[in-house]
């Protein structure tokens, strides 16, 4: 998968300017606060129709504009595909994949990207919902369906979450609450299926990349958490469905009283060991950046082993946060699909990489 070209109107710092990107690495410099991530953020956006730094669309346009328009140019399954955004204050944005009106989770079929950011390399120590985001993002882009079925999770967890909160002044809601409770266990029993699966695959891929990394032989373990009662995250969705119902009732007066939704896949969690120790509780912090590095990795293999293709791979300021030997390992890895780097220097990393280099300042490109 290949964005040929980005044109952005309006969107951040952009007026509008149109981007020609290199198939390979594209090294994208210039000082702090001129666009840099704005750039990424607009790839990114033409994968799943929302930013990475913000869930509101309206954060995305300019400030002295009513509207914005993303469009990008792309090779994707064999062929030249068009993809158009645009957003609008006030109104609900607008989605056209070669003039045929999309979704946000419909765009994970014409593009996949991997995004890299500094916040990432906390992912490891930080609580169970990053690796959830991780997980749901990545899962997302190879598996359109499940985006819906998290969208549909999200719908009825805010309704019976209002019913919890409320029933104590109007009883009534108290009628709802055991629909609200089976539809999140039969929407939850299916996205286990999901994540087990992919935590699956994403140990198997990321043991052998970290042992690489590592240099030292050391062994990565990723084990999938959810609701204590599933017996088996691999069984059916029925089977599973019926595990989850044993839990919902035990806590349901629980809930009542708490006011708290304690059953559904809303803590799961992706147990990370190094060498048989939680790496959230013992590694140390070179152990931590190269479990996450190798995280973010497998998932661009994973991606290539789905679809045939590479994934565009976005690398926001990541390699600043690096000591040499990870900046060197990522670099080394990064070959066979397209590549853009932001960064505040460009001269060292041309030479390491021999990327194109795209320049810009204060929302305007300069390409050599």
């Amino acid at each position: 998968m290949i964005v040929n070209s980005v044109h952005l109107d309006g969107f951040r710092n952009y007026e509008n300017e149109t981007i020609e990107l290199s198939p390979g690495i594209n090294v994208i410099t210039g000082e702090n606060a001129q666009g840099k991530t704005n750039l990424l953020e607009s790839v990114y956006l033409l994968s799943c129709g929302h930013g990475f730094r913000t869930r509101f669309d309206n954060e995305l346009i300019s400030f002295d504009r009513d509207h914005a328009r993303i469009t990008g140019k792309v090779f994707s399954k064999e062929r030249e595909q068009n993809i158009d955004i645009r957003l609008n204050r006030g109104a609900r944005k607008q989605i056209l994949c070669n003039n045929v009106k999309k979704n946000s989770s419909e765009l994970s079929e014409v593009l996949h990207v991997v995004l890299f950011c500094p916040d990432d390399l906390n992912m490891i120590k930080d609580g169970a919902k990053a690796r959830r985001r991780f997980m749901d993002m990545a899962i997302s882009q190879l598996r359109p369906s499940y985006a819906a079925l998290i969208s549909e999770y999200t719908r009825l967890y805010e309704h019976k979450k209002r019913i919890l909160l409320d029933w104590h002044e109007k009883p009534s809601l108290l009628n709802a609450l055991d629909d609200f409770s089976d539809g999140m266990c039969r929407c939850s029993a299916k996205i286990i299926r999901y994540r087990a699966a992919f935590s699956k695959r994403l140990s198997e891929t990321a043991a052998s990349i970290h042992s690489e990394f590592s240099g030292s032989g050391e062994e990565l373990l990723i084990t999938y958490e959810t609701v204590s009662t599933v017996k088996d995250p691999f069984a059916s969705a029925s089977d599973i469905y019926y595990d989850i119902i044993e839990h919902q009732k035990a806590h349901r007066e629980a809930e009542l009283a708490s006011g708290n939704i304690l059953t559904g896949i809303h803590k799961d969690d992706l147990v990370i060991n190094i060498n048989g120790a939680n790496a959230r509780l013992y590694a140390s912090q070179g152990q931590t950046r190269t479990a996450a590095l190798s995280l973010k990795m497998a998932e661009r293999e994973i991606s290539l082993q789905d679809t045939n293709e590479y994934p565009v791979l976005l690398l926001d300021d990541v390699l600043s946060e690096l000591d040499s030997k990870r900046q060197e390992f990522v670099l080394n890895r990064i070959g066979g699909g397209q590549t853009l780097i932001t960064c505040c220097e460009d001269a060292q990393i041309k030479m390491r990489t021999d990327g194109k280099v795209i320049t810009v300042s204060g929302g305007k490109v300069t390409e050599a």
